[in-house]
């Protein structure tokens, strides 16, 4: 396996086609050129890993899911624009709304039963 395939094998999360939610954004990425959703997904007793975080459109339409690291954490790329981002986990579920921008766009969801 050549070392790129091995880093790329080794950013994939078990079973998801998704980087590592945990991961640093890669060097080559110019967050000045793209526009990053990231965030933590928290219940009460903190961070909830496992959770399904749902990346939709201003049209209420599908666009992505990940699941976020052990530590809460998921990140998207996408486009400027407005934004829902749904969690859904075992501790409950909620949702955020972003008007992202170019760059790092941070936000925390907070979900309950």
């Amino acid at each position: 396996m050549s070392q790129t395939a091995a880093a790329a094998a080794a950013t994939v999360a078990d079973g998801c086609g998704a980087p590592d939610q945990a991961a640093p954004l890669p060097a080559s990425v110019d967050i000045e050129k793209e526009t990053v959703i990231s965030g933590t997904v928290r219940a009460t007793e903190g961070p909830v890993g496992g959770a399904y975080v749902r990346l939709l459109d201003s049209g209420g339409e599908f666009t992505a899911e990940v699941v976020t690291s052990p530590a809460g954490q998921f990140r998207f790329f996408a486009a400027p624009g407005d934004w829902t981002v749904r969690a859904l986990s075992r501790a409950g579920n909620g949702e955020s709304v972003v008007s992202a921008g170019r760059g790092l766009n941070d936000i925390t969801i907070d979900v309950a039963a």
